[in-house]
């Protein structure tokens, strides 16, 4: 029996926005794909039904795949492909596979001889990067930066010391309504020189992707509590 295809099914990053940024190749994909493995079933339901495309939510069988499944788990829940079933990852927003824990079931699927089919569609951090003006031949991701302010404080200082030596765009982001803090400190503790694109909403009506110096941000008041945000910075 031949096996199934694991499909990285991206989704949107802001509310109402899925005619604009979702494709038809993806659309194809959900309407003939029973079996999900997503980070939230009644979010993943949600984004489904918004598609209208008919889909009868009553006949697809959804599992969590989310940071706190175990790697031990992740075979079981990636039987059905073995079985000759199609499996589609849905993320809780934008591309699965990229800061999201939908890499563990990418990884097991090379691992089995499965056929790994990444779809196009909205991501964060590349549409800030994007964006930014700032280097697309050298970049870095890193995640979330630490909670603690002194810790912060120091990844910081690092993030732009390794930006200007190895002239690298640094990306980042921060649990949205933790945003104005991140942004505090980044204009506490970078050079007045060091550029920061900032980058909110990305695809929402009021999304916007903004560079500026940190000297400049200083400013220019901003009110980022609650809105997803992806932050770039890079230091000349």
């Amino acid at each position: 029996m031949p096996k199934g295809k694991l499909f990285l099914i991206p989704n949107v990053l802001a509310d109402n926005t899925q005619d604009a940024v979702i494709s038809p190749q993806v659309k194809e994909v959900i309407a003939n794909t029973k079996v999900y493995l997503v980070e939230n079933m009644r979010t993943a339901r949600r984004y489904i039904s918004s598609l209208k495309l008919g889909v009868n939510l009553e006949q697809v069988h959804m599992e969590i795949l989310d940071k706190g499944t175990s790697p031990e788990f992740i075979n079981r829940l990636m039987q059905p492909l073995m079985n000759g079933a199609d499996i589609g990852i849905i993320s809780e927003a934008g591309c699965p596979g990229i800061a999201d824990p939908g890499a563990l079931a990418v990884e097991h699927a090379h691992r089995k001889g499965i056929q790994v089919v990444p779809l196009s569609g909205p991501s964060s951090m590349f549409m800030a990067l994007m964006g930014s003006g700032f280097s697309g031949q050298s970049f870095a991701f890193h995640g979330y930066l630490p909670i603690d302010k002194k810790d912060k404080t120091a990844a910081i200082k690092k993030l732009e010391a390794e930006s200007l030596r190895e002239k690298r765009a640094q990306i980042f982001m921060e649990t949205p309504f933790r945003n104005n803090q991140l942004l505090e400190d980044l204009l506490k503790t970078l050079s007045p020189q060091t550029k920061l694109c900032i980058a909110k909403n990305i695809t929402g009506s009021d999304e916007m992707i903004l560079t500026k110096t940190a000297q400049e941000w200083k400013q220019f008041p901003l009110d980022l509590h609650k809105i997803p945000t992806v932050f770039v910075l890079q230091s000349f």
